[in-house]
């Protein structure tokens, strides 16, 4: 993992996506929310698989991630296997709070995975 990034992540609520608009072929930023594991950043889409930012992700999967001036360029991956949502969905509840997750993402189908290496 490259330092800058990983220092820049630390203590951080959220980071800026920018994703490639599927229609429009635009940069699109969104402040989202985020959990770090190992040397990867996990994104849970608020409305799951309909959130627009997901299905631009799908289509074109290098999105860019920024926090505090530390930008990352990198391939994102969906997932969509419940179980291994289902693990960052938790480790979502565990940094935002249960009561956050439950009333802000009515749906949590599928996740993003995004390599910081």
């Amino acid at each position: 993992m490259t330092n800058a990034i990983g220092d820049a992540l630390d203590g951080v609520q959220e980071v800026e996506l920018t994703v490639t608009g599927r229609r429009t072929g635009r940069q699109i930023t969104h402040p989202v929310w985020f959990v770090q594991e190992d040397d990867n950043v996990f994104l849970v889409p608020v409305t799951g698989s309909d959130s627009q930012w997901y299905k631009n992700v799908k289509q074109t999967p290098m999105v860019q991630l920024a926090v505090n001036g530390t930008a990352l360029s990198s391939s994102a991956t969906p997932i969509t296997e419940a179980d291994r949502v289902d693990h960052v969905v938790t480790m979502f509840r565990d940094k935002y709070g249960a009561d956050q997750i439950a009333s802000l993402y009515p749906k949590h189908d599928v996740a993003v995975q995004v390599p910081l290496g």
